[in-house]
């Protein structure tokens, strides 16, 4: 090996044959800021996803002859209006947040964010004018005011859904559980956020299409579904990785917001926004600061972290 060689090697160690995903996860590990997000956002959805095993008390129980009281021994955070444990109730509302923010991803920009877009960007034609208009008419309305409207009206049908779907089925418990509040949330987050995902997956699609290897595909024989698959969908696949970062963040906060406003999760799921709206109010934050400390400050943190972290994830995907 020369010396010019050896120089290369040196300084740009990503070009010796290492497939792109290791070359992006090297950049980004090498990036203090993005690996404390990383364990930031972790820490909390650990905390989620193992709630029902670390929590000290259940979230639901009350103890009225302790409302509103600080930090102690037995209640690390304290306790709410209610008496209830804030240390468990802010385990379990960040379960929600994982178990909305997850299903968004999954069915809102992955599933149909994504595959619109190559949809659309590959056939063109009235197929595409046809998901983009309809991406038109989504993006055209107020987000905020539209999330809350179907929450508002279509609440108490969703939970008698349900209801109906335990009498038939014997299963108890899902509403007790909150699943109405979850599918509710999660499919009305999804009908909006896939129209940005949508529109930057086309656009991407809309020059790869040109590009000789498509062509060769085609003359090929291969089939529309087989040139998405195996050829536009590996070339996109670090955007949609920068797509889902950037939307993550929102889709924890419109949850939040919504359950604020009073028409998102539901009693008796716990929920950051139910938390937040309990401890808002000048008088009850002078009496009880930890009412609206605790809850501020893990979600200011973890969207924080979520930013950090897509600003990171992009700068290596970009090779900064």
């Amino acid at each position: 090996m020369t010396s010019a060689t050896m120089d290369t090697a040196e300084t740009h160690p990503e070009q010796m044959g290492d497939s792109e995903w290791r070359i992006v996860w090297r950049r980004l590990r090498r990036k203090r800021l993005a690996m404390a997000s990383l364990v930031v956002i972790g820490i909390i959805y650990a905390m989620g996803i193992f709630a029902p095993l670390l929590a000290p008390y259940s979230y639901t129980q009350q103890n009225l002859d302790i409302p509103r009281q600080g930090p102690s021994r037995q209640h690390l955070l304290g306790t709410d209006t209610l008496g209830r444990d804030m240390l468990s109730r802010t385990m379990f509302s960040a379960r929600t947040t994982l178990i909305v923010t997850t299903a968004v991803v999954l069915s809102g920009s992955l599933v149909i964010g994504n595959g619109l877009g190559l949809l659309s960007g590959y056939r063109g034609g009235w197929v595409d004018a046809l998901i983009m208009r309809v991406g038109d008419v989504f993006s055209s309305l107020p987000g905020l005011v539209m999330l809350i409207l179907i929450n508002a009206t279509l609440g108490t049908r969703v939970i008698e859904a349900v209801r109906g779907f335990e009498r038939t089925t014997g299963i108890t418990g899902l509403v007790a559980s909150g699943l109405p509040s979850y599918l509710l949330v999660f499919s009305a987050l999804s009908l909006f956020f896939w129209v940005g995902t949508a529109r930057i997956i086309r656009a991407q699609i809309l020059q790869l299409r040109e590009r000789d290897f498509i062509t060769s595909a085609e003359a090929l024989g291969a089939t529309p579904y087989r040139v998405i698959r195996y050829h536009l969908l590996p070339n996109v696949a670090f955007l949609i990785i920068l797509q889902v970062s950037a939307t993550l963040g929102g889709i924890a906060g419109s949850e939040i917001v919504l359950t604020w406003f009073g028409v998102g999760v539901q009693p008796p799921a716990a929920s950051f926004g139910a938390m937040l709206f309990e401890g808002s109010g000048p008088r009850t934050f002078q009496q009880s600061p930890h009412l609206l400390l605790v809850p501020g400050g893990v979600v200011t943190l973890l969207l924080f972290a979520f930013n950090l972290l897509g600003d990171a994830l992009n700068d290596a995907v970009r090779g900064r």
